[in-house]
């Protein structure tokens, strides 16, 4: 019998999702399961993008532009134009999502064995992203203590090493929800510039920053042209997770012609994600400052509940829609799997995504969850009353930590 390749076998479980035959069954069982555990928000893809997509009238849909639609790049450019980040539409690849983004820049920027320092937790994909490249993650960690903050230059600058090829980042971050400020973007630069690294973002969570605190991007930073490598995508700004549209931006030519070379492999980006993609930047500012209001209403309820939970440690999350917090559980990921298994509140539980497999450092992240608040409010409350409920009942406890002080924000 033929045996799967080494690489093949090593491929990282998701975290989001290795727990979805649990909650199948507890389904069938007849429990309602309040999903926290994935970032599909419950907001509507507004109706003028998917309209756009009904009205379409192909006689054969054919492939488009491996680089994505001249159309949509041109408005695309705009739109970051209008955010200050001043890019031209042949600096921008269109992909299919953001994951395929982060996969071509770490294959154009990366060699099998070089390693990329990402600030922990961080997107748990990352760590297959980089598996399939050959590329090896160098964390460096933040704590929940201080809000997830980045650690300062001398932090990162002592994991840089020889094989260092890049530092990427979230922000405002997936898993954390944490927003990192100009100041110490601008420091990760210098560190870039300092080494000849690539400094990637995934900037998708962009558009949900609370607080009038101030988004800024690592392709604002003068002197980063050759070193800024931005990832973005339309699935959370606009609710269209399906569309499956994202780009890889940089000014640096040899990264945008290794790049193209990838999406001329894969041969074209999404034909009708492309045009719902369009259409969204047409779109009115008033539907995203209306999310971004509801994302923040449902921040401030989770974060009021879980600091109300005992032992329980959180934060107030900067942007995003996530938080971690650290429970009074001997493991997470076995309080996760009890909760779909063997425990119910008035019929109902909760799928959460246990935090270890956000760390690439061993023996973190145990005792930690991450959350996704991307409920309507009336199911957040509900979700908490399971979850306050789970806390009191599970069997396996240890002693509850010390609160951190309220309204803890990110660096």
């Amino acid at each position: 019998m033929p045996s799967i390749s080494m690489r093949g076998g090593k491929v990282p479980m998701s975290p989001f999702r290795k727990l979805i035959p649990l909650a199948d069954k507890a389904k069938a069982a007849g429990k309602h399961v309040y999903h926290l555990n994935i970032g599909q928000p419950d907001i509507e893809t507004p109706a003028y993008a998917l309209q756009k997509v009904r009205a379409t009238d192909f006689k054969i849909l054919e492939y488009s532009p491996a680089e994505g639609n001249a159309s949509y790049r041109k408005k695309l450019a705009a739109y970051y134009g209008s955010l200050g980040i001043s890019v031209q539409p042949e600096e921008i690849i269109v992909t299919t999502g953001a994951s395929e983004a982060i996969l071509f820049i770490l294959l154009a920027c990366l060699d099998p064995g070089d390693e990329v320092v990402i600030p922990e937790p961080f997107y748990a994909n990352y760590n297959g992203f980089a598996q399939i490249a050959g590329v090896s993650v160098k964390p460096i960690t933040c704590h929940i203590e201080t809000g997830f903050a980045l650690p300062d230059s001398a932090a990162f600058e002592s994991v840089i090493g020889p094989k260092t090829r890049a530092i990427m980042i979230t922000n405002p971050s997936n898993p954390t929800g944490a927003l990192y400020s100009r100041q110490a973007l601008e420091e990760l630069a210098a560190l870039a510039r300092k080494y000849g690294l690539f400094l990637i973002a995934d900037e998708v969570y962009r558009d949900f920053c609370y607080d009038g605190r101030p988004f800024f991007s690592v392709l604002q930073i003068p002197g980063l042209e050759e070193h800024a490598i931005l990832v973005d995508s339309i699935s959370k700004r606009y609710s269209a997770c399906g569309a499956r549209v994202g780009s890889a931006v940089t000014r640096n030519r040899d990264v945008l012609g290794a790049v193209l070379r990838y999406a001329k492999l894969r041969l074209s980006p999404p034909a009708f994600g492309q045009i719902l993609a369009e259409a969204t930047l047409e779109v009115g500012e008033e539907y995203l400052a209306e999310v971004r209001e509801e994302y923040r209403r449902r921040r401030d309820l989770a974060y009021a509940r879980l600091s109300r939970m005992p032992g329980v440690v959180s934060y107030l999350p900067g942007g995003a829609f996530y938080c971690f917090a650290r429970f009074p559980v001997d493991s997470a990921e076995h309080f996760c799997r009890w909760l779909l298994e063997d425990f119910d509140h008035q019929g109902a539980t909760v799928m959460l995504s246990p935090g270890e497999s956000f760390y690439a450092t061993p023996g973190l992240g145990v005792d930690e969850v991450r959350l996704a608040y991307v409920l309507c409010c009336e199911d957040i409350e509900a979700a908490m009353d399971c979850l306050e409920v789970a806390l009191q009942e599970y069997p396996f406890k240890k002693q509850p930590a010390q609160p951190l002080p309220a309204g803890l924000a990110s660096r």
